[in-house]
């Protein structure tokens, strides 16, 4: 089968072919302008393509609310050319193929749970953490809905005893987002992440806050394992120092075969970078 997979971001639109395997035969990625710049060149791909189904993982926040008036629309994103857009409805006019939808950050986690390191699993949390950060969740096999979707990217965190920085979430401030994602080490120490990669103090700090929302996602979501993805995440000392606070935070409060070994608890994400895109397939998959 012909598998069309559509991972819509905020800054890139990636594009894919693949099979019923998660093999990705073709890849293009487009720039996020506005709708009317940048969905003709995706309707085109896929028309080329002969896909026989789509999925579709987008940038939020979105409706997923299959008995909603704007199920498949892009809400109150701060895109303000892509509010209230009616992407999936946009797709459905051009391509009349099955088609499923959900968040990136969802999709990255099907990805992995089907293919990739939390496969086998029906309870994870993949969290991405780069220019934001965006938490999927699958519990009892199934991708965690409810009133809207995860926004676990933006839950409250105790600020750490020395740190002052007012965070960068224009919402919450000192959220996990806040506190730990990109922008937020680029604005409290003045360089970029990767300009950053040799300062201890850094690192343990950013441990610090990201170990503190891992431990209150396993106290609420009780996952089998937890995946970290994402722009800060290559900094790969971060796995270490992790663990590390998270067990300190956790005083042995969970005790459980998971969480006596957290270098298989706490893991970065697999499928090279690929999870969103052949989450999307899968998506595309259910939907058959």
């Amino acid at each position: 089968m012909k598998i069309g997979a559509l991972e819509a971001g905020g800054t890139k639109m990636v594009c894919a072919v693949g099979n019923e395997k998660g093999e990705i035969l073709d890849q293009i990625s487009l720039s996020t302008l506005t709708p009317k710049e940048t969905m003709p060149g995706i309707i085109d791909y896929f028309h080329k393509a002969g896909i026989e189904a789509l999925g579709v993982g987008s940038f939020g926040p979105v409706d997923l609310n299959k008995k909603s008036d704007t199920y498949g629309y892009i809400t109150s994103t701060p895109k303000l050319a892509w509010r209230n857009y009616n992407l999936l409805g946009e797709l459905k006019k051009e391509l009349f193929v099955p088609m499923g939808f959900d968040t990136d950050v969802n999709a990255s986690m099907l990805g992995e749970v089907t293919w990739g390191n939390a496969r086998g699993l029906d309870s994870a949390i993949y969290i991405t953490i780069g220019t934001g950060v965006g938490v999927g969740i699958i519990s009892n096999g199934a991708l965690l809905h409810g009133m809207l979707h995860p926004e676990a990217g933006h839950i409250l965190l105790a600020r750490e005893a020395h740190d002052s920085y007012k965070g960068k979430c224009p919402y919450h401030g000192t959220c996990l987002e806040g506190l730990a994602a990109g922008p937020a080490i680029e604005e409290r120490w003045g360089k970029s992440g990767k300009d950053l990669a040799g300062i201890q103090q850094v690192w343990e700090l950013e441990a610090f806050y990201i170990a503190q929302a891992l431990v209150n996602y396993t106290l609420i979501v009780s996952p089998q394992r937890i995946i970290l993805g994402g722009g800060v995440m290559k900094q790969e000392q971060l796995f270490l120092l992790i663990r590390q606070k998270y067990k300190e935070l956790m005083n042995s409060y969970i005790v459980t075969r998971e969480t006596e070994n957290l270098d298989e608890y706490i893991v970065p994400a697999g499928l090279d970078g690929n999870q969103g895109i052949m989450g999307c397939i899968a998506l595309a998959l259910q939907e058959i």
